[in-house]
């Protein structure tokens, strides 16, 4: 059940953080396009998810030759693991997330009340759903069929492969978070009951499973999939954490502790522990913090969380200004379709740079790497730009509307998620083309997913009643200033003159 005793306090609980954010020094709510948002966590979000990109984009070593194509990691350079403890920003993208769904689930209209109105979450995640999972839609309608049109074209069978896999890797994150999207009512009520203790619990349970990983299995074994709820979860709900203000006194000084002691859990669990370097996954190395994710990713979590709460008072400045706010809402109202959308980028101008005319990628940091980056990068931004113009309108499309039902919603939850997932593991590849679990399969469990959410939305009213005109009335007749005339009224909430104000309500 979503409304419970136990969400009405919580409602009642979160609902001032719904004033609006003052501008620094003024007590006035900050200008800008929309201020019923905390701009703390816009920031972090986009800048987190252009990080993402940036670090995709910079990263790969590829070469051509022979028809064979040859991938590598240019942060495999002797010393450049250290770049990924700041760089390898996936958990600040499940903090802002979590604190991000919170908000916008106690907005709902009914959150916080003992009425317990029916579909209230389920109608909160179908245009959640929607939002994240309508770039993906394109996505399998561009790479379903390409793969197998470059083959035909003549293109050689291996970078076509990589290519394929590539695109939809990716796809492993909106998998994740579309199913623990659907665990935010549930989430939120775990929170209002343990006060934050769930998130130590959930750490202790992403240790305790690498020991076993680590300790029995030596590194490998399906036991550290366990991590991929543990490890998540909780950078997830350290943001529910931080939407109910239990997170206030991790400012200042304290938030430059916290990440203090994230470093120094982090470099103690490096050099002592069985943890590699790296916070992503290398090529040819044993074991990855990242698949399956490990105890370590949190301590990186507390060392970029730190900073970034230490930060937040400047993040807040910066943001307040009203071109800077413009360009958050665009990138905000865009940013699964840049996502989605910026590996296609990169195997496009990869493919014609490197494929195409022979080009191969520079060393990390050399002079010709410093040279090409510029252009590389320009490139990239441009190859994206036309997807993201041609492709944005999907996703912002997407509009509030109530469901009809509340089962299809958790079905579509179900079948979105498991085909995201399948398309993260074996991406469009032309050669499981007839796999049940191939690129066919998972295009069906996403494309239904999102058909059960469109039919199963109720229809809006085609069209408004009229409203009568009012009558003229004739003008009165010309007196002097002053004589016979009644003063404007005054709003007796508010104090103003004529119409009440507009109420200013944020986040």
């Amino acid at each position: 059940m979503c409304m419970t005793p136990q969400f009405t306090r919580l409602g009642s609980m979160l609902k001032p953080l719904e004033a609006s954010h003052p501008s620094p020094g003024t007590g006035r709510p900050s200008p800008g396009p929309d201020r019923r948002r905390d701009p703390f966590v816009d920031v972090l979000r986009v800048t987190a998810i252009v990080l993402v990109v940036a670090q995709h984009w910079l990263m790969p070593a590829i070469a051509y030759d022979d028809g064979v194509l040859t991938t590598g990691n240019a942060l495999a350079t002797p010393g450049a693991w250290a770049v990924t403890w700041l760089s390898q920003v996936m958990p600040l993208v499940f903090f802002a997330g979590g604190a991000a769904a919170a908000y916008s689930l106690i907005r709902r209209p009914g959150f916080g009340s003992r009425s317990r109105p029916i579909g209230l979450c389920h109608g909160w995640l179908d245009g959640r759903l929607l939002r994240l999972v309508a770039p993906v839609v394109p996505l399998i309608a561009l790479w379903l069929p390409l793969p197998h049109l470059l083959l035909a074209l003549g293109v050689p069978a291996d970078p076509v492969e990589t290519g394929s896999a590539l695109a939809g890797r990716l796809l492993w994150f909106l998998a994740l978070y579309v199913l623990i999207t659907a665990l935010t009512p549930t989430l939120l009520q775990l929170h209002q009951r343990l006060r934050g203790a769930e998130i130590v619990l959930l750490a202790v349970g992403a240790l305790l499973v690498d020991v076993v990983r680590f300790g029995f299995a030596g590194g490998t074994g399906i036991v550290g999939y366990a991590n991929v709820a543990f490890v998540w979860i909780a950078c997830y709900q350290l943001g529910i954490a931080y939407s109910s203000g239990r997170l206030r006194w991790m400012s200042g000084w304290r938030a430059l502790v916290v990440a203090g002691l994230g470093l120094f859990a982090t470099t103690l669990a490096v050099a002592a522990g069985p943890y590699p370097g790296s916070m992503i996954g290398m090529p040819g190395e044993p074991v990855s913090n990242m698949n399956p994710p490990t105890f370590a990713l949190l301590t990186v979590t507390a060392l970029q969380l730190g900073l970034a709460l230490a930060l937040r008072p400047a993040l807040e400045r910066w943001a307040a200004y009203p071109p800077v706010a413009r360009g958050i809402d665009w990138l905000s109202a865009r940013l699964m379709t840049i996502y989605v959308w910026h590996m296609p980028a990169l195997i496009v101008v990869g493919g014609v740079s490197v494929v195409g005319f022979g080009w191969a990628t520079p060393a990390l940091l050399s002079a010709e790497w410093r040279q090409v980056m510029p252009l590389w990068l320009v490139s990239l931004s441009f190859v994206l730009a036309v997807f993201v113009r041609l492709c944005s309108r999907v996703e912002r499309s997407v509009r509030t509307v109530p469901p009809r039902h509340s089962w299809p919603v958790g079905v579509a939850t179900v079948l979105i998620g498991l085909g995201l997932l399948m398309f993260a593991v074996n991406g469009f590849s032309p050669a499981l083309a007839t796999h049940p679990l191939g690129p066919v399969g998972a295009s069906l469990g996403v494309v239904t997913g999102v058909g059960l959410l469109l039919i199963n939305r109720k229809s809006r009213p085609t069209a408004r009643p009229a409203v009568p005109r009012p009558r003229p009335v004739a003008a009165p007749a010309r007196v002097g200033p002053g004589v016979g005339v009644a003063p404007p009224t005054i709003h007796q909430l508010t104090g103003s003159q004529g119409q009440p104000e507009r109420e200013k309500v944020g986040v």
